[in-house]
């Protein structure tokens, strides 16, 4: 699911890119490339959380160090890709 809700994330930061230096109104693909994002870390946690109940916690020590850091990177990309829209001047 987190791989899932993470491409629908990164195909609506790439159309608010292009509506964006296209001069067209990007604010629905900003929003909703933001709202991915956020549900891709929930889910990411939710997963972790089934990890925990079960208590496999040799999944745990094998995934969250390593996702956990990348998960972070990439949202930080995420908001700098579509804050793009929010700074670029229109002609």
């Amino acid at each position: 699911m987190c791989i899932l809700l993470g491409i629908i994330a990164i195909i609506t930061a790439i159309s608010n890119l292009v509506f964006t230096f296209l001069n067209k109104d990007a604010k629905w693909f900003r929003f909703i490339s933001m709202s991915f994002t956020a549900l891709t870390i929930c889910s990411f946690y939710s997963a972790n959380i089934e990890f925990v109940l079960k208590g496999d916690l040799n999944a745990l020590m094998d995934i969250v160090p390593s996702l956990s850091k990348t998960l972070f990177i990439l949202t930080i990309i995420s908001i700098l890709i579509n804050s793009v829209s929010l700074f670029k001047k229109n002609k």
